[in-house]
């Protein structure tokens, strides 16, 4: 147990710490690594590998996630703010990268080999991402003269610029919804809310028209006889399948036929497997994260800490509720993980940075506006 009147490094990360978002965070790394072992066998058996392959490797990357949160949130505002800059330079560099190195699957190049690891830069490149919006929409409200919100609009200009040409156009919307909510938050005026909806929608038709694989996914959410509904038809069925309380672990039968059910359908297999409830608990604990974050947010008296907390937390929570709505078929599919349940290496490290980085933005420091108390002195403490 460490005490109250060590004042180490350690220490005072402990009683600063909020303990409940830690545990929770934690709980829900190592929830991963447990639905793993329902989801994944059959896909690493499809692929002709073994049937712990990917199990093992969540398991492998959990212990840096896990480090990755803890190191992360030991850090100050200050701290997190100079590691996001220096993230975002060199996750932008590598992003741009992939268009001319990454290995193209499915048509897309998000990843590149590094040190024999197949990396995907731009979830690293969100947490940064987040943290200079606010960054510069805390200075421009801060300094007379300073154009924040045409920074954060050139900044999302150049970010989403390579992640749209890889194409990456779910991560893109992804930023671009963060973004939306932190100018929001910022103070903008509800003229300019309106405009940015209009051109919101602008966007998405653009990529209507653009991009034939995300008309063919609107086209198919809207009219499913219009082309091929597996993966989601087979999703739902695992909802039908287990109930409330599951066909029980290792005994679920659709995620032998669903291609990705390590990854984006992780939640309809948990859904057969653990059942209905298993999956509201899940929703809970995303819940009482995003709802916990923006208490925290709320409360904070620095600009910058409350936007970056609430971008992060609104980044983290919308990512979930992508993955989930998807699964539940009530938006047109997207490749989007679970955070900390899907498989993925990068997803789950980037995940535990952008969760470390609002650790540290939440940890309870001197409020400098706090009204100034007299010490009142005892008779026996004047006359010592």
């Amino acid at each position: 147990m460490v005490s109250r009147v060590d004042r180490s490094r350690v220490s005072e990360w402990w009683w600063t710490i909020d303990r409940y978002l830690l545990f929770t965070l934690l709980f829900l790394l190592a929830s991963g690594v447990v639905l793993s072992f329902a989801a994944s066998p059959a896909v690493a058996e499809r692929i002709g590998a073994g049937t712990y392959h990917f199990v093992q490797r969540q398991a492998f990357f959990a212990v840096p996630a896990a480090f990755t949160l803890v190191a992360i949130s030991m850090l100050t505002p200050k701290q997190v703010r100079s590691t996001a800059f220096m993230l975002y330079g060199v996750m932008l560099l590598l992003t741009i990268a992939t268009l001319f190195f990454g290995a193209e699957v499915k048509g897309s190049r998000r990843w590149l080999n590094l040190a024999g690891m197949s990396v995907q830069p731009t979830e690293f490149l969100k947490p940064a991402f987040v943290i200079l919006i606010a960054f510069a929409l805390s200075e421009g409200a801060k300094r007379t003269g300073l154009p924040g919100k045409a920074i954060a609009a050139f900044l999302l200009a150049m970010t989403l610029a390579p992640v749209v040409a890889q194409p990456d156009l779910g991560q893109a919307m992804l930023l671009s919804i963060t973004w939306c909510a932190m100018i929001f938050l910022a103070g903008l005026p509800w003229i300019f809310t309106v405009v940015l909806a209009a051109l919101g929608a602008s966007g998405l038709a653009g990529a209507y028209f653009v991009f034939p694989h995300v008309a063919g996914r609107i086209n198919r959410f809207l009219d499913p006889g219009s082309g091929d509904t597996f993966q989601v038809d087979t999703a739902m069925d695992s909802f039908a399948a287990g109930g409330w309380f599951g066909v029980g672990p290792g005994e679920g039968s659709m995620k032998q036929i669903l291609p990705d059910a390590h990854t984006d359908f992780v939640f309809a297999v948990t859904a057969e497997e653990f059942g209905i409830l298993a999956c509201m608990l899940l929703v809970s604990l995303f819940g009482f994260i995003i709802l916990r974050g923006l208490r925290h947010a709320r409360d904070e008296p620095d600009p910058f800490v409350r936007l970056a907390t609430s971008g992060l937390v609104i980044l983290f929570g919308v990512q979930a509720s992508i993955n989930m709505a998807v699964n539940l078929h009530l938006m047109p599919a997207k490749g989007m993980t679970l955070p900390f349940i899907s498989y993925g290496g990068s997803s789950l490290v980037a995940i535990a940075l952008e969760m470390g980085f609002v650790l540290a933005l939440t940890r309870r420091r001197p409020r400098i506006d706090a009204p100034f108390r007299p010490i009142v002195m005892t008779r026996r403490e004047r006359t010592a």
